[in-house]
């Protein structure tokens, strides 16, 4: 961070949107915005009297208050003032001093601020997978780009930032919209199953096209030269830093780190860094937004079904009671439909004979259960056992063990060639033996400096330089893997 007076110093232009008057301030605030998209900027005491009148708010407001507040205003840097001399007729008209008004330049980006948080429910986020098809052709044109016009590269530069600020921020805020309160308390309403599959079929193409997209530029981006993207960065800083400005001159070397970070932003949004990637974590925070939806809108079902009437299916019960030809058959179909009554529940029962439902209590074999004594003048008398030396067990495990590795050590050393084991000149080998040599290159993977320890203590590094593909044959079928070494070093 660079710490400047502009980032120290209080920032006076925002005093109007929290002060006492702040009903007038901001009508007139607004009335110079309007105007100054206009291309109208200079406006005059009359000018904006004669507006707050028109709005029918303040039928109270006279000139004296209204040059009040364009004072105040002009004070707060809200207002630029200047004195307007072109219809001056005589020296008294010149003492008196009327003065036109411009907005300022703080002003003017306060004042779209407000605008857009005006209107931010109204707008809305989408989730666009067209962004992602043109982030992904722009990344795509990297190789070509860099022999392009510095113009033209300083374009494809924006336009490639700006689809993934816009990317990133409507996808923020529609997950945020879904995952409110206000979302939540809705799809637990009836009336949200109107359009519940809309929103499921919305969330999934927007998966789908983030798979076809990300997922394929996550490759691409990890194999991109770090010198070409040096120069584009600086061909990007120099056609900027050549742009004259007249309130500033913009210092290279910040400009260049902000392309830097910037890069880096999409480059951790795509294949990740440290943490998980956001494409990663997008597709997971979607796939359980839309479980969520689908889960809701299987209780409000669940709950309609409930309510659901009924009544022929028990007039087709009265039917069929009323056919049965005894009490006694009309209770087994009261057994069937509703349940036995008071039914007899055996609990304990040793595991059983045969899993045939049919088989009832009676072909059942006798269980025998003790019965303690729940009083307590009479306890169960507890016997002591002594404590069991499990020595033996533990000894025979160990040896176990040490054969094992002895055994692996003996298998694996006979395929170490000078301290090497190359998988593009090994001998066809057991499946054993490849799970074993594939944990190891998992195992050194996973390192920064590909390097590992083996079971009994030897370190080994991975060398990757060959990158063409060989055939492990093995004795239940043929891998295919990259041409990967395994280099051990001394003994420990």
């Amino acid at each position: 961070m660079i710490i400047h007076e502009k980032l120290t110093r209080p920032i006076t232009e925002v005093n109007y949107l929290r002060a006492e008057n702040v009903q007038r301030y901001r009508v007139i605030i607004r009335y110079f915005y309007e105007e100054h998209e206009k291309i109208n900027y200079w406006l005059h005491k009359e000018d904006v009297y004669a507006k707050l009148i028109e709005t029918g708010l303040f039928p109270d407001y006279t000139p004296e208050s209204c040059q009040s507040d364009l004072d105040q205003l002009s004070a707060w840097k809200n207002l630029t003032a200047m004195q307007d001399t072109t219809k001056v007729n005589s020296l008294e008209e010149f003492k008196n001093r009327k003065y036109r008004y411009q907005l300022g330049d703080y002003t003017v980006e306060i004042e779209r601020m407000t605008l857009r948080l005006e209107n931010l429910e109204i707008e809305g986020a989408s989730l666009e997978p067209t962004l992602l098809e043109r982030i992904h052709a722009n990344i795509l044109k990297i190789e070509e780009i860099v022999h392009q016009e510095s113009d033209y590269v300083s374009s494809w530069w924006n336009d490639l930032n700006n689809d993934f600020i816009r990317l990133n921020r409507n996808y923020q805020d529609y997950i945020r919209t879904l995952n409110s309160a206000k979302a939540e308390e809705m799809m637990k309403t009836s009336e949200f199953l109107i359009f519940k599959d809309k929103i499921i079929q919305y969330l999934r193409n927007f998966v789908k096209g983030l798979q076809e997209q990300a997922l394929v530029l996550e490759q691409y981006i990890k194999n991109i030269d770090q010198q070409l993207l040096q120069d584009i960065f600086e061909i990007v800083t120099e056609y900027e830093c050549s742009v004259p400005r007249i309130d500033r001159t913009l210092n290279k070397h910040e400009v260049y780190e902000n392309c830097v970070g910037r890069w880096n932003s999409i480059f951790n949004w795509f294949v990740g860094g440290e943490r998980e990637s956001e494409v990663n974590r997008m597709s997971d925070i979607t796939n359980d937004i839309i479980r969520r939806i689908t889960r809701y809108a299987q209780q409000i079902g669940e709950m309609h079904n409930l309510g659901a009437n009924r009544k022929e299916e028990y007039r087709h019960l009265a039917h069929i009671f009323s056919m049965c030809e005894s009490i006694n058959e009309a209770h087994i179909f009261s057994a069937m439909v509703f349940g036995v009554d008071s039914p007899l529940h055996l609990k304990n029962l040793r595991t059983r004979d045969t899993d045939s439902i049919d088989s009832g209590v009676y072909q059942e074999n006798v269980t025998y259960y003790d019965l303690e004594p729940r009083t307590r003048i009479a306890r169960v008398k507890s016997t002591r056992k002594p404590a069991v030396d499990y020595n033996l067990e533990i000894q025979t495990q160990k040896m176990e063990q040490l054969n094992k590795i002895a055994r692996d050590r003996k298998l694996l050393e006979s395929h170490i060639v000078d301290n090497t084991i190359d998988f593009a000149h090994l001998p066809k080998i057991s499946a054993y033996a490849r799970k074993i040599l594939l944990t190891w290159l998992s195992r050194a993977l996973a390192n920064k400096d590909l390097r590992a320890r083996c079971e009994w203590g030897r370190y080994y590094h991975v060398n990757k330089e060959n990158k063409n593909i060989c055939k492990l044959e093995c004795e239940d079928g043929d891998f295919y893997m990259p041409s990967f070494k395994i280099q051990f070093e001394e003994d420990i």
